[in-house]
């Protein structure tokens, strides 16, 4: 392999003759850069110099680069050399030579058409989900028709992974919040020697709010973005085609087994977690007012009408439906790409928590009349 030259001889006339022989490549020129990189610093930028590059036998960018920046990121004035050889000088000369980005000024109504971008994206958003909606009562009625189609399967796989797999989560940190409510309200109760109103609410706070909502806030951040993400996968890398491909149902195998498991589990994770929460709130209870287990467990069913049970296990069947619709809706909505993926699982969270306590308000306004202890 000929080695990279640079032979300089002074011309007549004055100036230098500069001729460059043998491969000016990266495998070439490797080990003696710096040393080429000096002798060609002192004359490139010689502006009387003639640059006879017609000898090289080979040229990369890495050579043509060296020469670049030999040559102050310039051509020279006067430069021989083949026509393959200038092709790469000029391709370096337009990459390093590319306009900057022009600031393009803003417009007044920069905000007006964010607002209209952001309205657009939520009105999809709805249609949407309203076709999800409707997609998932037409499997009803088609299943009311063939019950035989009922994905029995799929329901009871995602009711293990949405209910039974939640329950140890749910439980610790029912009990915790049941353990800290008890503790702040004792606090303020002694202050008015008001201690047996503990039952009343740890009852009421807990049966008909703190449970329903504290379920569903695990659930669509736990099951929920699993959902989601399941559902992403699925459609990165194109398994929901391939159902399409072979005339299986998308919703009635993906999406409806999902809203019909959460459904159910949703409730009896709510009567879980309240019942571990009340035990929790007991023993604090016990331990910082000295308020008996037979005292609380007497005193409950009075203060706490069972109207409020089936309020929370409502609460929980209308949460679940939520989140599963959410998640799945966000889910098949990913692109093929990683990005959208984590995008729309972040979004299928925030979203799924927003409507909870939006469908909670709706619940407190409606039964605002309802289950309240008559005295």
């Amino acid at each position: 392999m000929a080695e990279p030259l640079l032979v300089v001889a002074r011309r007549e006339g004055g100036g230098h003759h500069i001729a460059l022989t043998g491969r000016w490549t990266l495998a070439a020129i490797a080990d003696e850069a710096e040393a080429i990189s000096r002798r060609l610093a002192g004359h490139g930028r010689e502006d009387d110099a003639t640059w006879d590059c017609l000898g090289l036998e080979a040229l990369d960018s890495a050579g043509a680069m060296l020469l670049w920046r030999a040559w102050g990121r310039a051509l020279p004035g006067l430069l021989l050399a083949q026509p393959e050889h200038l092709r790469v000088f000029e391709r370096i000369g337009r990459a390093d030579h590319e306009p900057a980005a022009v600031a393009t000024p803003r417009s007044p109504l920069e905000f007006a058409i964010f607002i209209g971008h952001a309205a657009i994206g939520f009105w999809r958003h709805i249609v949407d989900f309203v076709a999800l909606l409707g997609q998932v009562l037409l499997d009803v009625a088609h299943l009311l028709r063939n019950p035989k189609d009922m994905p029995r399967r799929e329901i009871s796989a995602n009711l293990f992974k949405s209910g039974v797999r939640a329950m140890p989560v749910t439980a610790l940190v029912g009990f915790l919040i049941g353990v800290v409510l008890s503790y702040l309200s004792a606090l303020q109760l002694k202050q008015f020697g008001a201690d047996v109103f503990i039952v009343n609410i740890l009852g009421m706070g807990i049966i008909r709010e703190l449970g329903p909502v504290l379920v569903a806030l695990l659930v669509a951040g736990r099951s929920g973005s699993a959902m989601t993400a399941q559902l992403g996968v699925m459609r990165v890398t194109e398994e929901i085609d391939a159902l399409a491909t072979m005339g299986v149902s998308m919703s009635l195998r993906l999406v409806f087994p999902k809203v019909v498991a959460l459904a159910i589990a949703m409730p009896l994770l709510v009567l879980w977690t309240t019942a571990v929460a009340l035990i929790g709130g007991m023993v604090s209870a016990q331990m910082q007012i000295d308020i008996s287990h037979g005292f609380f467990f007497h005193t409950l069913p009075k203060v706490v009408p069972v109207a409020n049970l089936w309020i929370g296990l409502a609460k929980g069947v209308v949460f679940g439906i939520v989140v599963a619709l959410v998640a799945c809706h966000f889910g098949l909505r990913v692109r093929p790409n990683t990005e959208s993926l984590s995008a729309n699982t972040t979004s299928s969270v925030v979203s799924a928590i927003t409507l909870v306590i939006l469908a909670d308000s709706v619940f407190a306004i409606a039964t605002r009349g309802i289950g309240l202890p008559q005295f």
